[in-house]
């Protein structure tokens, strides 16, 4: 099959099910006015090692997203990394609640005051990120209207019992996968490869 994403029915699922799994960013900002948000994004990625970005909607509706509003006024937030056990409270704060409506509560997450930036943290995620506005693209524009947030890393917060030195134990973070419709995944089937070195005495390249 041969698809056009200009044509094809509802492409979005098509797309968001052969790009799996995605991790989540649960991506915490707060307003000039003092007024806290809390949202997933599965669009999300690192970039650099120093800079990590998502991909958020501009309207949803005839309401703007306050996620993307909120950065752009006060250039911060923080992404707060989904693991299994507030996996369904992140689900909660996916619906669209009204302006201003804080969704930590709704989700029964605890507000931690973060070290630089004034976006709370979630206290029950076991990495936060706390991060400064490089830039926004623009992509696409109407009612198809995105921005991609690129944000620099100013701190990260690990909890101190999955981390080893720099090795942080998969096992203990337990990170959700978004996979397509309202299927999840669990990080805790994995295997090890090797990473190959190209020899230029042989011209081959082999695991070591």
């Amino acid at each position: 099959m041969i698809i056009d994403p200009n044509t094809f029915e509802r492409f979005n699922a098509v797309l968001t099910g052969v790009i799996v799994p995605r991790p989540i960013a649960f991506v915490s900002t707060v307003s000039p006015t003092g007024e806290v948000n809390l949202a997933p994004y599965s669009f999300f990625n690192a970039v650099s090692y120093k800079n990590v970005m998502f991909s958020s909607s501009r309207h949803v509706g005839n309401k703007s997203k306050d996620t993307l509003r909120n950065i752009e006024e006060t250039g911060e937030f923080v992404i707060n990394i989904v693991v299994d056990p507030i996996a369904e409270a992140m689900n909660k704060t996916a619906a669209e609640f009204p302006e201003g409506e804080d969704e930590f509560g709704i989700a029964g997450l605890t507000h931690a005051t973060s070290q630089i930036v004034k976006a709370p943290r979630v206290a029950e995620s076991p990495v936060n990120i706390e991060c400064k506005l490089d830039q926004i693209v623009q992509i696409g524009s109407g009612n198809h209207e995105h921005g991609l947030v690129i944000g620099s890393i100013l701190l990260m917060h690990v909890s101190d019992d999955i981390i080893d030195g720099h090795r942080i134990d998969q096992d203990k973070l337990m990170a959700t996968g978004r996979m397509a419709g309202n299927m999840y995944c669990r990080t805790n089937d994995r295997y090890d490869m090797v990473r190959p070195v190209y020899d230029p005495a042989t011209g081959t390249a082999a695991q070591r």
